[in-house]
């Protein structure tokens, strides 16, 4: 059996694994990866349809969390802190849904197990499908077409960080056309069975992903909870204070 997924492992100790949000790649995370593999073997994924992992027209929760789950098996690791940010925090708790057994700790940065109502990447899939029309031949280019429909800089470098020449003009690592069309199964949500895993949720102070109306539904779904909010940081907390992320991250390590 090979694996599906684009992988990094490194360190060693008891395994960490880190999983990308949308548009993401394993490098997502690298800032935490760094300073976690010291002491630790970190396991940094590339989701299906992200980085150099496998494209599929599926992409669903159920789906991206078997492809872990097999990966963990690929490499022998039967158990594992699971830390995810974002789309990638939803991944996390799926795979605690289904495999619980290879999981000692749970932690979700900036997300909850819900389904969001509204839209949020309209402008970022608009500049994506100009930048596969368009075909640029040059990264500059690319950005210029980007700058045209997401406002934000830092939203601009972010999608940025995912293309590549691909020969004769740019191109985007992550699979643009299947992201699009699952957008709805990215926002949306099943309720799990009452998860017992020790599981923390970070939250960033100024993002609106996790909030007071969605603590009922983690508490039916994660009875043994923890939240911790990180002062002003947005949904990229991990990249805005990594510092005070890792500090709470190891805090609730010792914990078990």
């Amino acid at each position: 059996m090979s694996s599906l997924l684009n992988y990094k492992l490194e360190g060693e100790g008891h395994t960490i694994v880190l999983i990308h949000g949308l548009f993401g790649s394993l490098d997502n995370l690298g800032l935490l990866a760094r300073d976690l593999k010291t002491d630790h073997q970190v396991l940094s994924i590339d989701l299906r349809n992200h980085g150099l992992s496998l494209h599929s027209d599926e992409h669903n929760y159920t789906t991206i969390a078997h492809d872990i789950k097999d990966l963990l098996t690929y490499l022998e690791i039967d158990n594992a802190v699971i830390i995810g940010h974002s789309m990638g925090g939803k991944a996390a708790m799926k795979l605690a849904d289904i495999a619980p057994q290879l999981i000692t700790q749970l932690i979700v940065l900036d997300m909850a197990p819900v389904a969001y109502p509204e839209a949020r990447h309209d402008a970022v899939f608009a500049g994506l499908n100009v930048v596969l029309k368009q075909q640029p031949t040059s990264r500059r280019d690319a950005m210029e077409i980007l700058a045209q429909h997401i406002n934000m800089e830092g939203v601009r470098q972010f999608v940025g960080k995912s293309l590549y020449n691909n020969g004769d003009h740019m191109a985007w690592r992550f699979n643009v056309p299947a992201l699009e069309a699952n957008y709805g199964n990215i926002l949306g949500w099943e309720d799990i069975s009452p998860c017992d895993l020790p599981t923390l949720f970070i939250k960033g102070g100024n993002s609106d992903y996790l909030m007071p109306e969605h603590q009922s539904a983690i508490q039916q779904q994660f009875p043994h909870s923890k939240a911790h909010v990180i002062a002003n940081v947005g949904h990229w907390l991990h990249a805005e204070k990594p510092s005070e992320v890792l500090r709470v991250i190891r805090r609730f390590l010792q914990d078990k």
